[in-house]
């Protein structure tokens, strides 16, 4: 589950406390956890700030927490302060945004190259994907990535997310395949062919931030022609 913490605090030394701040990132560089940070300023109260930090889980902040860097650089920054900073740890239910980036993260997934990475952190366990190619959905994560898995010997690709929109438990996102026919697929013997296909798929959530059911629309017929599966059609 996604965590977040808010980090309270009183300075007149936003200046200096900044500087402090990137000199810890550039000596916690491949190192540090964090996603996503953001700094506000208080509009009623200039020397009133919060930071909000994002991690994949409580796990990771703690992990993070636990950098050498940043228990010297805590209390420096304690010692800018015009008093003790508070904190908030808080577990996300619910970020539309994030639920996007996921969708993203997993087509990048499926066609980086290179052995299949795990799918645990992005699908749930029980993962149902309705796919108009196959006879019957595919139910499971391990099911789901035998079918990853018979595409990725077909092709080699790169997805680029072309659209996407957001809401509630829901992504829809509208991509574009690009690969080449390296292997067999379908029957098909490997053409060496550079092919390009156009597709939907909306993904739902559970709780937990992971994809638990995907629909895909794609243009199979024309993947097909571009493989010369359909030249004996031909008239």
């Amino acid at each position: 589950m996604t965590f977040v913490q808010l980090i309270d605090c009183r300075t007149s030394r936003f200046d200096e406390m900044d500087r402090l701040m990137d000199t810890w990132v550039e000596q916690t560089r491949g190192k540090r956890t964090a996603t996503h940070a953001v700094v506000g300023k208080d509009r009623s109260d200039a020397s009133h700030f919060i930071e909000i930090v994002e991690f994949p889980s409580f796990e990771e902040a703690m992990r993070n927490s636990n950098l050498p860097e940043t228990g010297k650089v805590f209390q420096e920054l304690v010692a800018l302060c015009d008093e003790m900073p508070t904190f908030t740890d808080l577990d996300v239910v619910r970020d539309e945004r994030l639920c996007a980036a996921t969708a993203r993260r997993f087509l990048e997934t499926v066609a980086a190259p290179g052995e299949l990475a795990p799918l645990d952190g992005l699908l749930a366990q029980d993962y149902h994907d309705h796919d108009p190619s196959n006879v019957q959905d595919v139910i499971g994560m391990d099911a789901m990535r035998r079918q990853v898995e018979m595409w990725r010997r077909g092709f080699a690709v790169t997805f680029t997310v072309e659209d996407q929109i957001s809401e509630d438990d829901r992504v829809c996102t509208r991509w574009t395949f690009d690969g080449t026919h390296h292997g067999e697929f379908m029957g098909l013997a490997p053409t060496g062919r550079e092919v390009t296909m156009t597709g939907t798929t909306v993904f739902r959530f559970d709780d937990d931030g992971r994809i638990a059911e995907g629909w895909w629309q794609y243009d199979r017929l024309g993947l097909m022609a571009q493989l010369g599966a359909l030249d004996s059609l031909e008239t």
